[in-house]
């Protein structure tokens, strides 16, 4: 079978692996769609410090159950339309010991550090799959980066008193807007592309703000009563943005990183003190309360899912556009591989 593999930096190639066979407690599960997402982005670019080359890229998988390994119980069903926790973590590290298995010290996502789900089959423990039948194969390929936002804002304890200001709303940004928004929040959306904030607007947000053309302190303090937002979540990566957050949040408020910055970040320090606030990293998502917390909300209808996809790529078309994802990535926000 075919497979789109990250050779080196900004090189891919298809290539022939194996059809591999579901050991015991797992399942064969057959793609038929796969997001490519920011990481996949900075893998190609040489930018993720944690991409291994070579590597079978994509975690974010849309498939159906054709084949159960031993020992897989009776509730999994064979036909099933499911998709996928990406992480694997080692079990005994202090993150792990505690509970809290999405911040492993040695996780190994799957397209990263270990192989992804850009090819036909791959196999999975069955406890890591989630059923949806009413979700098509591309919607259940949006869960896993809508999961990220979802748990930032968990981590955030967004509530339905709070005001909160998510900069960056790309499809992990939008996720955050969404659980924000689904908990009852004021939400307000910051980005610098419109097409952007105007499906922050079909999610349900109070107000939107585009920093190139509207002075974003005063908006925020217009929007907030002068307080500045109770909740800042950070969902673009950027020093800028960073201090923004820290800048802009209300005293006594929270700043929620999930974004990497490429650079180091200076900061006026007394404001971590002057404000008491919180600063909470957010690392990718707790499996088994963020996915069906997330197919629940896509379920609903809530999410304006063909505004979000911005292309739809055959797999074999892979190596010739792989450099052109690259160049076009600006204000697109979700490319998806048709594997079907």
């Amino acid at each position: 079978m075919k497979a789109l593999f990250l050779t080196e930096v900004g090189k891919t190639e298809v290539r022939e692996i194996e059809k591999p066979s579901p050991g015991a407690g797992e399942v064969l599960l057959e793609v038929n769609m796969v997001g490519f997402c920011g990481g996949d982005l900075n893998g190609f670019k040489g930018l993720f410090p944690l991409q291994e080359y070579p590597n079978v890229l994509g975690h974010e998988v849309g498939a159906q159950i054709v084949e159960l390994g031993a020992g897989v119980p009776d509730s999994v069903k064979l036909g099933s339309k499911v998709t996928l926790y990406p992480y694997q973590n080692c079990g005994t590290c202090v993150a792990c010991r505690k509970g809290r298995p999405h911040a492993c010290k040695t996780n190994k996502t799957m397209g990263v550090r270990r192989p992804g789900a850009m090819t036909r089959y791959v196999t999975a423990p069955w406890q890591d799959v989630f059923v949806s039948e009413k979700l098509s194969y591309k919607e259940l390929a949006l869960v896993e980066p809508l999961t990220v936002g979802f748990h930032a804002a968990s981590r955030g304890r967004v509530g339905s008193e709070d005001t909160v200001a998510v900069i960056g709303c790309g499809i992990v940004g939008l996720g955050a807007v969404a659980s924000s928004v689904n908990r009852g929040a004021k939400v307000i959306a910051v980005d610098l592309d419109d097409s952007k904030l105007e499906i922050a607007k079909k999610i349900g947000v109070a107000h939107t703000i585009n920093p190139s053309k509207e002075n974003l302190h005063e908006k925020l303090q217009e929007y907030t009563s002068s307080d500045g937002p109770d909740v800042i979540i950070e969902a673009v990566g950027n020093p800028v943005t960073y201090r923004n957050a820290v800048d802009e949040v209300a005293f006594l408020g929270r700043v929620v990183c999930i974004g990497y910055a490429k650079s180091e970040v200076a900061f006026n320090t007394s404001l971590f003190v002057q404000k008491e606030i919180e600063i909470l990293g957010s690392r990718n998502c707790v499996g088994r309360t963020d996915f069906p917390e997330v197919i629940d909300y896509l379920e609903k209808g809530k999410f304006p899912v063909e505004d979000v996809v911005s292309k739809i790529i055959r797999i074999d078309k892979g190596p010739e556009t792989m450099d052109a994802w690259a160049k076009d990535a600006r204000g697109i926000i979700k490319i998806m591989l048709d594997l079907q």
